[in-house]
Protein backbone atom coordinates (compact mmCIF):
# COMPACT_ATOMS: atom_id res chain seq x y z
CA UNK A 1 0.00 0.00 0.00
CA UNK A 2 3.01 2.49 0.85
CA UNK A 3 4.46 1.64 -2.99
CA UNK A 4 1.01 2.09 -4.55
CA UNK A 5 0.89 5.76 -2.37
CA UNK A 6 3.95 7.28 -3.42
CA UNK A 7 3.18 6.24 -7.26
CA UNK A 8 -0.17 8.21 -6.53
CA UNK A 9 1.43 11.47 -4.92
CA UNK A 10 4.05 10.78 -7.91
CA UNK A 11 1.97 11.06 -10.72
CA UNK A 12 -0.66 13.94 -8.86
CA UNK A 13 2.28 16.23 -8.37
CA UNK A 14 3.73 15.51 -12.14
CA UNK A 15 0.35 16.50 -13.38
CA UNK A 16 0.23 19.74 -11.24
CA UNK A 17 3.77 20.49 -12.38
CA UNK A 18 2.49 20.14 -15.63
CA UNK A 19 -0.75 22.68 -15.31
CA UNK A 20 1.76 25.09 -13.91
CA UNK A 21 4.39 25.20 -16.65
CA UNK A 22 1.25 25.70 -19.14
CA UNK A 23 -0.09 28.32 -16.78
CA UNK A 24 3.40 29.93 -16.99
CA UNK A 25 2.94 29.74 -21.00
CA UNK A 26 -0.06 31.54 -20.63
CA UNK A 27 0.52 34.26 -18.60
CA UNK A 28 4.15 34.82 -20.91
CA UNK A 29 2.01 35.23 -23.49
CA UNK A 30 -0.08 37.43 -22.36
CA UNK A 31 2.82 39.55 -21.41
CA UNK A 32 3.80 39.23 -24.79
CA UNK A 33 0.76 40.66 -26.25
CA UNK A 34 1.20 43.45 -23.84
CA UNK A 35 4.72 44.11 -24.69
CA UNK A 36 3.45 44.46 -28.14
CA UNK A 37 0.51 46.38 -27.54
CA UNK A 38 2.94 48.74 -25.36
CA UNK A 39 4.81 49.30 -28.06
CA UNK A 40 2.22 50.17 -30.46
CA UNK A 41 1.22 53.04 -28.70
CA UNK A 42 4.74 54.02 -27.98
CA UNK A 43 5.02 54.02 -31.98
CA UNK A 44 2.14 56.15 -32.10
CA UNK A 45 3.59 58.59 -29.73
CA UNK A 46 6.34 59.16 -31.98
CA UNK A 47 4.63 59.58 -35.40
CA UNK A 48 2.96 62.43 -33.79
CA UNK A 49 3.14 65.73 -34.88
CA UNK A 50 3.74 67.99 -32.06
CA UNK A 51 2.01 71.60 -32.96
CA UNK A 52 3.87 74.54 -33.65
CA UNK A 53 2.81 78.54 -32.97
CA UNK A 54 2.25 80.50 -35.59
CA UNK A 55 5.27 83.36 -36.11
CA UNK A 56 4.21 87.17 -36.62
CA UNK A 57 6.57 87.34 -39.41
CA UNK A 58 4.84 85.48 -41.38
CA UNK A 59 1.34 87.34 -41.08
CA UNK A 60 3.44 90.56 -41.24
CA UNK A 61 4.18 92.16 -44.90
CA UNK A 62 6.08 95.77 -46.24
CA UNK A 63 3.08 98.33 -47.03
CA UNK A 64 3.54 101.94 -48.60
CA UNK A 65 1.22 104.85 -47.83
CA UNK A 66 1.10 108.25 -48.95
CA UNK A 67 -1.38 110.85 -47.32
CA UNK A 68 -3.61 113.18 -49.05
CA UNK A 69 -5.25 115.85 -46.72
CA UNK A 70 -7.31 113.74 -44.18
CA UNK A 71 -7.16 110.97 -46.34
CA UNK A 72 -4.46 108.26 -45.25
CA UNK A 73 -4.31 106.02 -48.65
CA UNK A 74 -2.45 102.68 -48.60
CA UNK A 75 -1.30 100.82 -51.54
CA UNK A 76 -2.72 97.38 -52.08
CA UNK A 77 -1.11 96.47 -55.52
CA UNK A 78 2.00 98.06 -58.27
CA UNK A 79 1.88 96.07 -61.52
CA UNK A 80 4.62 97.46 -64.25
CA UNK A 81 4.10 98.75 -67.20
CA UNK A 82 6.25 98.09 -70.22
CA UNK A 83 6.78 102.16 -70.59
CA UNK A 84 8.01 102.08 -67.53
CA UNK A 85 5.04 103.53 -65.87
CA UNK A 86 3.03 101.72 -62.82
CA UNK A 87 -1.36 100.33 -62.87
CA UNK A 88 -1.81 100.76 -58.96
CA UNK A 89 -4.41 100.32 -56.92
CA UNK A 90 -4.66 101.63 -53.50
CA UNK A 91 -7.20 101.97 -50.76
CA UNK A 92 -8.48 105.70 -49.50
CA UNK A 93 -9.13 105.71 -45.42
CA UNK A 94 -10.33 108.26 -43.73
CA UNK A 95 -12.93 109.18 -40.48
CA UNK A 96 -16.31 110.29 -40.81
CA UNK A 97 -17.13 111.60 -37.22
CA UNK A 98 -21.05 112.00 -38.02
CA UNK A 99 -21.81 108.33 -38.82
CA UNK A 100 -24.66 106.24 -37.92
CA UNK A 101 -23.15 103.78 -35.70
CA UNK A 102 -24.45 100.88 -33.44
CA UNK A 103 -24.92 102.29 -29.38
CA UNK A 104 -25.41 100.26 -26.67
CA UNK A 105 -29.05 97.97 -26.28
CA UNK A 106 -31.98 99.50 -24.52
CA UNK A 107 -34.73 97.83 -23.00
CA UNK A 108 -37.92 99.01 -24.34
CA UNK A 109 -41.23 99.79 -23.02
CA UNK A 110 -44.25 99.59 -25.08
CA UNK A 111 -47.12 102.36 -24.44
CA UNK A 112 -49.45 101.26 -27.00
CA UNK A 113 -49.93 98.42 -28.75
CA UNK A 114 -50.35 98.23 -32.71
CA UNK A 115 -51.67 99.06 -34.47
CA UNK A 116 -50.74 102.71 -33.25
CA UNK A 117 -47.77 100.72 -31.64
CA UNK A 118 -45.88 103.61 -29.69
CA UNK A 119 -42.69 103.15 -27.48
CA UNK A 120 -40.65 104.56 -25.15
CA UNK A 121 -36.95 104.05 -23.64
CA UNK A 122 -36.87 104.74 -19.99
CA UNK A 123 -39.09 107.94 -19.24
CA UNK A 124 -38.58 109.56 -22.95
CA UNK A 125 -40.99 108.59 -25.71
CA UNK A 126 -39.84 107.50 -29.00
CA UNK A 127 -40.74 110.06 -31.67
CA UNK A 128 -40.73 109.36 -35.69
CA UNK A 129 -37.19 110.19 -37.27
CA UNK A 130 -37.74 113.62 -39.23
CA UNK A 131 -41.71 113.80 -38.06
CA UNK A 132 -43.34 116.29 -35.04
CA UNK A 133 -44.16 113.66 -32.27
CA UNK A 134 -47.55 112.18 -33.48
CA UNK A 135 -50.65 114.26 -33.24
CA UNK A 136 -48.65 117.39 -32.74
CA UNK A 137 -48.17 120.09 -35.22
CA UNK A 138 -46.21 123.37 -35.47
CA UNK A 139 -49.45 125.43 -35.23
CA UNK A 140 -50.49 123.97 -31.60
CA UNK A 141 -46.71 123.79 -30.65
CA UNK A 142 -45.03 126.95 -31.82
CA UNK A 143 -45.59 130.76 -30.14
CA UNK A 144 -44.70 133.79 -30.47
CA UNK A 145 -44.53 137.31 -28.91
CA UNK A 146 -45.75 140.58 -30.45
CA UNK A 147 -45.60 144.18 -29.48
CA UNK A 148 -49.67 143.72 -27.95
CA UNK A 149 -49.22 140.06 -26.69
CA UNK A 150 -48.40 136.53 -27.06
CA UNK A 151 -49.94 134.47 -29.57
CA UNK A 152 -49.90 130.85 -31.05
CA UNK A 153 -48.90 130.26 -34.43
CA UNK A 154 -50.65 129.18 -37.32
CA UNK A 155 -49.49 128.06 -41.12
CA UNK A 156 -51.28 127.27 -43.57
CA UNK A 157 -50.46 127.64 -47.63
CA UNK A 158 -49.76 131.26 -47.46
CA UNK A 159 -47.59 131.21 -44.77
CA UNK A 160 -46.89 131.69 -41.02
CA UNK A 161 -49.41 133.83 -39.41
CA UNK A 162 -51.08 134.73 -35.73
CA UNK A 163 -54.68 135.37 -34.99
CA UNK A 164 -55.25 138.60 -33.02
CA UNK A 165 -59.04 139.06 -31.39
CA UNK A 166 -60.80 142.53 -31.14
CA UNK A 167 -64.00 143.83 -30.92
CA UNK A 168 -66.57 144.44 -33.23
CA UNK A 169 -66.47 148.07 -34.45
CA UNK A 170 -70.19 147.14 -35.30
CA UNK A 171 -72.78 146.73 -32.97
CA UNK A 172 -75.65 144.05 -32.65
CA UNK A 173 -78.35 143.80 -30.53
CA UNK A 174 -79.33 140.83 -28.33
CA UNK A 175 -82.47 140.52 -25.66
CA UNK A 176 -81.86 141.42 -22.13
CA UNK A 177 -81.56 138.99 -19.25
CA UNK A 178 -83.49 139.57 -15.78
CA UNK A 179 -79.70 139.95 -14.35
CA UNK A 180 -78.99 142.67 -17.07
CA UNK A 181 -82.08 144.65 -16.26
CA UNK A 182 -81.52 144.28 -12.41
CA UNK A 183 -78.24 146.84 -13.27
CA UNK A 184 -79.94 149.41 -15.76
CA UNK A 185 -78.01 152.94 -15.43
CA UNK A 186 -79.13 155.92 -16.38
CA UNK A 187 -76.62 158.00 -18.77
CA UNK A 188 -76.93 161.34 -19.56
CA UNK A 189 -75.38 162.56 -22.73
CA UNK A 190 -74.99 166.18 -24.16
CA UNK A 191 -73.70 163.77 -27.53
CA UNK A 192 -75.16 160.35 -28.09
CA UNK A 193 -72.19 159.84 -30.40
CA UNK A 194 -69.32 160.29 -28.47
CA UNK A 195 -69.59 157.98 -25.50
CA UNK A 196 -66.65 159.54 -23.75
CA UNK A 197 -68.46 162.25 -22.75
CA UNK A 198 -71.45 160.26 -20.77
CA UNK A 199 -71.66 160.96 -17.21
CA UNK A 200 -73.40 158.11 -15.24
CA UNK A 201 -76.30 158.90 -13.59
CA UNK A 202 -78.39 157.02 -11.02
CA UNK A 203 -82.36 157.72 -10.30
CA UNK A 204 -83.33 157.97 -6.66
CA UNK A 205 -86.96 156.57 -4.79
CA UNK A 206 -88.19 159.82 -5.08
CA UNK A 207 -87.71 159.42 -8.78
CA UNK A 208 -84.88 162.43 -9.22
CA UNK A 209 -81.25 161.36 -10.19
CA UNK A 210 -77.68 161.76 -8.75
CA UNK A 211 -74.31 161.15 -10.27
CA UNK A 212 -72.09 158.80 -9.29
CA UNK A 213 -71.13 160.62 -6.15
CA UNK A 214 -74.24 160.70 -4.82
CA UNK A 215 -74.66 164.39 -6.05
CA UNK A 216 -78.09 165.81 -6.88
CA UNK A 217 -78.58 166.63 -10.55
CA UNK A 218 -81.14 168.38 -12.43
CA UNK A 219 -81.12 165.65 -15.35
CA UNK A 220 -84.69 164.75 -16.39
CA UNK A 221 -86.13 161.56 -18.41
CA UNK A 222 -85.69 163.28 -21.44
CA UNK A 223 -81.66 164.17 -20.85
CA UNK A 224 -80.74 160.62 -19.94
CA UNK A 225 -80.57 156.85 -22.12
CA UNK A 226 -80.43 153.17 -20.31
CA UNK A 227 -77.22 151.65 -20.39
CA UNK A 228 -75.52 148.78 -19.34
CA UNK A 229 -72.07 149.45 -17.87
CA UNK A 230 -68.84 146.77 -17.61
CA UNK A 231 -66.49 147.83 -15.84
CA UNK A 232 -63.86 145.98 -16.30
CA UNK A 233 -63.70 146.98 -20.11
CA UNK A 234 -61.13 150.04 -20.58
CA UNK A 235 -62.32 151.26 -23.60
CA UNK A 236 -65.67 153.66 -22.91
CA UNK A 237 -66.91 152.66 -25.83
CA UNK A 238 -66.93 148.38 -25.18
CA UNK A 239 -67.98 149.45 -21.98
CA UNK A 240 -71.14 150.92 -21.93
CA UNK A 241 -74.12 148.97 -23.74
CA UNK A 242 -77.38 151.06 -24.72
CA UNK A 243 -80.33 149.32 -24.05
CA UNK A 244 -83.99 150.14 -26.04
CA UNK A 245 -87.36 148.26 -25.44
CA UNK A 246 -87.58 145.71 -28.02
CA UNK A 247 -89.86 145.67 -31.77
CA UNK A 248 -92.71 143.78 -29.67
CA UNK A 249 -92.48 146.46 -27.07
CA UNK A 250 -92.37 143.44 -24.42
CA UNK A 251 -88.73 143.70 -23.23
CA UNK A 252 -85.82 145.13 -23.68
CA UNK A 253 -82.55 144.57 -26.19
CA UNK A 254 -78.89 145.29 -25.04
CA UNK A 255 -76.43 146.54 -27.75
CA UNK A 256 -73.22 143.93 -27.98
CA UNK A 257 -69.86 144.56 -29.54
CA UNK A 258 -68.92 140.59 -30.00
CA UNK A 259 -65.22 139.45 -30.40
CA UNK A 260 -63.97 138.81 -33.52
CA UNK A 261 -60.84 137.70 -34.60
CA UNK A 262 -58.20 138.59 -37.57
CA UNK A 263 -55.21 137.03 -39.59
CA UNK A 264 -52.21 139.08 -38.94
CA UNK A 265 -49.59 137.58 -41.71
CA UNK A 266 -45.95 137.46 -39.82
CA UNK A 267 -42.91 138.71 -41.24
CA UNK A 268 -40.13 136.53 -42.06
CA UNK A 269 -38.02 138.39 -38.85
CA UNK A 270 -41.12 137.43 -37.14
CA UNK A 271 -41.12 134.01 -38.08
CA UNK A 272 -37.42 133.85 -37.14
CA UNK A 273 -38.39 134.50 -33.55
CA UNK A 274 -41.50 131.76 -33.30
CA UNK A 275 -40.55 129.28 -30.42
CA UNK A 276 -41.88 126.35 -29.00
CA UNK A 277 -42.71 124.67 -26.08
CA UNK A 278 -41.26 121.37 -24.46
CA UNK A 279 -44.62 120.36 -22.99
CA UNK A 280 -46.07 119.27 -26.75
CA UNK A 281 -43.25 118.94 -28.95
CA UNK A 282 -40.40 117.41 -26.59
CA UNK A 283 -37.28 118.73 -24.69
CA UNK A 284 -35.32 118.61 -27.92
CA UNK A 285 -37.11 121.48 -29.76
CA UNK A 286 -36.90 123.49 -26.35
CA UNK A 287 -36.43 127.20 -27.26
CA UNK A 288 -35.99 126.36 -30.77
CA UNK A 289 -37.20 129.40 -33.75
CA UNK A 290 -39.75 127.80 -35.80
CA UNK A 291 -36.72 127.85 -38.71
CA UNK A 292 -34.49 125.66 -36.53
CA UNK A 293 -36.89 123.34 -35.91
CA UNK A 294 -37.56 123.02 -39.85
CA UNK A 295 -34.18 122.62 -40.69
CA UNK A 296 -33.64 120.10 -37.43
CA UNK A 297 -36.69 117.66 -39.09
CA UNK A 298 -34.92 117.89 -42.43
CA UNK A 299 -31.40 117.07 -41.03
CA UNK A 300 -33.21 113.69 -38.96
CA UNK A 301 -34.46 112.94 -42.52
CA UNK A 302 -30.92 112.78 -44.00
CA UNK A 303 -30.13 111.05 -40.58
CA UNK A 304 -33.48 108.51 -41.72
CA UNK A 305 -31.91 108.00 -45.42
CA UNK A 306 -28.55 106.83 -43.97
CA UNK A 307 -30.26 104.52 -41.71
CA UNK A 308 -32.06 103.05 -44.56
CA UNK A 309 -29.07 102.44 -46.47
CA UNK A 310 -26.76 100.86 -43.92
CA UNK A 311 -28.87 99.06 -42.26
CA UNK A 312 -32.16 98.45 -44.82
CA UNK A 313 -34.87 99.58 -42.43
CA UNK A 314 -38.03 102.36 -43.46
CA UNK A 315 -39.25 103.21 -39.93
CA UNK A 316 -37.06 104.80 -37.51
CA UNK A 317 -37.71 106.16 -34.28
CA UNK A 318 -35.43 108.93 -32.25
CA UNK A 319 -34.87 110.05 -28.22
CA UNK A 320 -32.63 112.37 -27.59
CA UNK A 321 -30.05 112.52 -24.11
CA UNK A 322 -27.86 115.76 -23.05
CA UNK A 323 -24.39 115.46 -23.04
CA UNK A 324 -24.07 116.30 -19.10
CA UNK A 325 -20.69 117.87 -20.20
CA UNK A 326 -21.47 119.53 -23.55
CA UNK A 327 -25.04 120.21 -22.95
CA UNK A 328 -25.57 119.09 -26.24
CA UNK A 329 -28.66 116.90 -27.05
CA UNK A 330 -27.34 113.75 -28.58
CA UNK A 331 -29.97 111.56 -31.27
CA UNK A 332 -30.46 107.85 -30.67
CA UNK A 333 -32.00 105.81 -33.44
CA UNK A 334 -34.67 102.80 -33.09
CA UNK A 335 -36.11 100.52 -35.76
CA UNK A 336 -39.58 100.65 -35.61
CA UNK A 337 -39.67 96.99 -36.79
CA UNK A 338 -37.53 95.62 -34.62
CA UNK A 339 -39.26 97.36 -31.87
CA UNK A 340 -42.59 96.01 -33.21
CA UNK A 341 -40.73 92.05 -33.38
CA UNK A 342 -39.73 92.19 -29.43
CA UNK A 343 -41.92 90.35 -27.10
CA UNK A 344 -43.28 92.57 -23.92
CA UNK A 345 -44.36 91.64 -20.63
CA UNK A 346 -47.79 91.32 -19.90
CA UNK A 347 -47.74 93.46 -16.85
CA UNK A 348 -44.84 96.19 -16.69
CA UNK A 349 -44.73 96.14 -20.70
CA UNK A 350 -41.07 96.11 -21.09
CA UNK A 351 -39.20 94.31 -23.97
CA UNK A 352 -37.93 91.01 -22.56
CA UNK A 353 -34.51 91.49 -24.94
CA UNK A 354 -32.33 94.25 -25.77
CA UNK A 355 -33.43 96.52 -29.05
CA UNK A 356 -30.49 97.41 -30.94
CA UNK A 357 -29.85 100.94 -30.95
CA UNK A 358 -27.73 103.79 -33.55
CA UNK A 359 -26.62 106.91 -32.79
CA UNK A 360 -24.06 109.54 -34.75
CA UNK A 361 -20.29 108.90 -34.09
CA UNK A 362 -17.13 108.45 -35.42
CA UNK A 363 -16.51 105.84 -38.04
CA UNK A 364 -13.84 104.72 -40.68
CA UNK A 365 -15.07 104.74 -44.00
CA UNK A 366 -12.89 102.86 -46.98
CA UNK A 367 -13.44 103.40 -50.87
CA UNK A 368 -10.94 101.49 -53.27
CA UNK A 369 -9.52 102.33 -56.70
CA UNK A 370 -8.61 100.17 -58.34
CA UNK A 371 -6.21 99.73 -61.41
CA UNK A 372 -4.73 103.19 -62.14
CA UNK A 373 -2.89 103.31 -65.35
CA UNK A 374 0.43 105.53 -66.20
CA UNK A 375 1.43 106.10 -62.32
CA UNK A 376 5.10 106.81 -61.79
CA UNK A 377 7.28 105.61 -58.92
CA UNK A 378 10.16 106.64 -57.71
CA UNK A 379 12.87 104.65 -55.65
CA UNK A 380 15.99 105.57 -53.78
CA UNK A 381 19.27 103.97 -54.02
CA UNK A 382 18.20 100.76 -52.04
CA UNK A 383 15.22 100.16 -54.60
CA UNK A 384 12.75 101.61 -51.70
CA UNK A 385 9.94 103.47 -52.83
CA UNK A 386 10.20 106.79 -51.84
CA UNK A 387 7.13 108.82 -53.87
CA UNK A 388 4.51 108.04 -56.45
CA UNK A 389 2.86 110.66 -58.90
CA UNK A 390 -0.80 109.68 -59.72
CA UNK A 391 -2.16 111.27 -62.81
CA UNK A 392 -5.45 113.51 -63.05
CA UNK A 393 -8.00 113.83 -66.22
CA UNK A 394 -8.09 117.78 -66.35
CA UNK A 395 -11.54 119.26 -67.75
CA UNK A 396 -9.79 120.15 -71.00
CA UNK A 397 -8.37 116.78 -71.96
CA UNK A 398 -4.73 117.57 -70.05
CA UNK A 399 -2.96 115.39 -67.89
CA UNK A 400 -1.70 116.41 -64.84
CA UNK A 401 0.17 114.37 -61.98
CA UNK A 402 0.35 114.94 -58.39
CA UNK A 403 3.02 113.53 -56.89
CA UNK A 404 2.98 112.59 -52.70
CA UNK A 405 5.67 110.66 -50.73
CA UNK A 406 5.70 107.35 -49.67
CA UNK A 407 6.00 106.05 -46.65
CA UNK A 408 7.01 102.58 -45.70
CA UNK A 409 5.41 100.71 -42.79
CA UNK A 410 5.02 97.28 -41.41
CA UNK A 411 1.60 95.83 -41.18
CA UNK A 412 0.41 93.07 -39.62
CA UNK A 413 -2.73 90.85 -40.20
CA UNK A 414 -4.04 90.77 -36.86
CA UNK A 415 -6.95 89.06 -37.18
CA UNK A 416 -5.05 86.17 -39.85
CA UNK A 417 -2.86 85.90 -37.19
CA UNK A 418 -4.96 85.40 -34.49
CA UNK A 419 -7.14 82.74 -36.07
CA UNK A 420 -3.58 80.95 -36.74
CA UNK A 421 -2.54 81.41 -32.53
CA UNK A 422 -6.47 80.08 -32.36
CA UNK A 423 -5.98 77.27 -34.90
CA UNK A 424 -2.55 76.56 -32.51
CA UNK A 425 -3.96 76.14 -29.77
CA UNK A 426 -7.21 74.18 -30.34
CA UNK A 427 -4.25 71.82 -32.15
CA UNK A 428 -2.16 71.76 -28.98
CA UNK A 429 -5.17 70.87 -27.07
CA UNK A 430 -5.90 67.67 -29.33
CA UNK A 431 -2.10 66.73 -29.18
CA UNK A 432 -1.99 66.93 -25.38
CA UNK A 433 -5.35 65.08 -24.64
CA UNK A 434 -3.99 62.41 -27.40
CA UNK A 435 -0.88 62.12 -25.67
CA UNK A 436 -2.56 62.06 -22.09
CA UNK A 437 -4.95 59.43 -23.48
CA UNK A 438 -1.94 57.05 -24.39
CA UNK A 439 0.00 57.32 -21.55
CA UNK A 440 -3.19 56.29 -19.55
CA UNK A 441 -3.15 53.39 -21.83
CA UNK A 442 0.15 52.43 -21.22
CA UNK A 443 -0.23 53.14 -17.75
CA UNK A 444 -2.96 50.24 -17.89
CA UNK A 445 -0.82 47.57 -19.95
CA UNK A 446 1.97 48.69 -17.62
CA UNK A 447 -0.23 47.67 -14.11
CA UNK A 448 -1.32 44.50 -16.02
CA UNK A 449 2.14 43.44 -16.80
CA UNK A 450 2.64 43.90 -13.30
CA UNK A 451 -0.24 41.74 -12.36
CA UNK A 452 0.97 38.87 -14.58
CA UNK A 453 4.74 38.80 -13.42
CA UNK A 454 3.63 38.85 -9.39
CA UNK A 455 1.81 35.70 -10.79
CA UNK A 456 4.46 34.22 -12.92
CA UNK A 457 7.04 34.72 -9.86
CA UNK A 458 4.02 32.81 -7.75
CA UNK A 459 3.70 29.95 -10.29
CA UNK A 460 7.96 29.73 -10.62
CA UNK A 461 7.54 29.31 -6.36
CA UNK A 462 4.74 26.93 -7.28
CA UNK A 463 6.62 24.86 -9.42
CA UNK A 464 10.00 24.73 -7.67
CA UNK A 465 7.79 23.20 -4.39
CA UNK A 466 6.17 20.61 -6.60
CA UNK A 467 9.64 19.55 -8.26
CA UNK A 468 11.34 19.58 -4.38
CA UNK A 469 8.11 17.42 -3.25
CA UNK A 470 8.09 14.89 -6.61
CA UNK A 471 12.50 14.81 -5.71
CA UNK A 472 11.26 13.67 -2.24
CA UNK A 473 8.46 11.01 -3.45
CA UNK A 474 10.51 9.70 -5.95
CA UNK A 475 13.60 8.35 -3.25
CA UNK A 476 10.49 7.20 -1.44
CA UNK A 477 9.69 5.21 -4.36
CA UNK A 478 13.43 3.78 -5.28
CA UNK A 479 13.43 2.93 -1.27
CA UNK A 480 10.59 1.30 -1.84
CA UNK A 481 11.52 -0.64 -4.43
CA UNK A 482 14.72 -1.29 -3.10
CA UNK A 483 13.68 -2.72 -0.52
CA UNK A 484 11.30 -5.08 -2.20
CA UNK A 485 13.86 -6.40 -4.77
CA UNK A 486 15.98 -7.52 -1.50
CA UNK A 487 12.95 -9.35 -0.06
CA UNK A 488 12.22 -11.39 -2.60
CA UNK A 489 16.22 -12.28 -3.75
CA UNK A 490 16.47 -13.24 -0.39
Amino acid sequence: MGMAASQARFLGLTARQNNVEFEGQQVNQQRTLLSNESANYYNDLLGMVVPTPPSVDAYTKTMYTFSDGALTNTVTSMIAQSNGMYTVSYLSKWQDDYAVVSAASSVATQLTAKPNDTYAIGAAALRPLGQLPTGVSTQVASTITLADGTYTVLQDAQGYYVEKTKKSDTATMEACTAADISNFEYYYTPDTNNFTNMQQVFKNADGTFSDANGNATAYSEDDLIICLYDGSQTDPMYAISLVQKNAAGNGYEKQVYKDVTERYNLSDDEVASITTTSATLGSEFEGLSQTQINNMLKEERAWAELLKQKYGDTDWLVRYVTDTTTGTKKPYFYSKSNLGAAIYDEKTKASLSAINCYTIGSEQKISEFKGVENCKVEKDSSGRLISIAIPKQNDDGSTTYIEYALTTETSTDQAAYNNAMNQYEYDKYLYDQAVENINSKIEIIQAEDKNLELRLKQLDTEQKAIQTEKEAVSKVIEKNTQDTFKTFSA
